[in-house]
């Protein structure tokens, strides 16, 4: 894997802030609320970490990276929308819900692969960006995000 740039580092430290006060809002609040602070802290860090993401090119080219970090935008936009206006009625609440959750996935994916092909330093776990294991952890991320969706979808029908 190639070195990582100051870019680079921002983007990481940034993506770790993101995943941490991510997780810590989702265990006290169930949800992602736009008027609570480490929500905000996590939707701040989510945006500047899909913005950097932008502007690594290791490859030289767009890539699966770039793509995901424009998925974490419109992500968070529709979420913003949802909570913020009636556009989508009754279904705002739990479209908030989702846009902001999937964010919370986009994040993992990088995580996963750039820990696993990077880590530990000298002897990663994985040497191949295809190997099955990534697949299946990238399977694994995608059940858990779909089961805290639907424990949010029911936690607020319930609300």
């Amino acid at each position: 894997m190639p070195e990582i740039t100051l870019l680079g580092w921002i983007h990481t430290a940034f993506g770790a802030i993101a995943i941490i006060c991510g997780a810590y809002a989702l265990i006290k609040h169930k949800v992602f609320e736009p008027s609570d602070r480490s929500s905000q802290l996590y939707l701040l860090a989510t945006l500047i970490t899909a913005l950097t993401a932008l502007g690594i090119y290791q490859r030289g080219e767009f890539g699966p990276g770039h793509a995901l970090a424009i998925m974490t935008l419109l992500a968070v936009a529709v979420g913003f929308i949802a909570a913020k206006t009636t556009l989508f009625g009754r279904l705002s609440r739990y479209l908030q819900a989702a846009s902001f959750t999937a964010t919370l996935l986009f994040h993992s994916i990088p995580a996963i692969t750039d820990g696993l092909l990077r880590l530990p330093v000298g002897d990663p776990v994985l040497s191949s960006i295809d190997d099955p294991v990534l697949k299946m952890a990238y399977g694994v991320m995608l059940l858990l995000y779909l089961i805290g969706l639907a424990l949010q979808v029911r936690w607020l029908s319930r609300r």
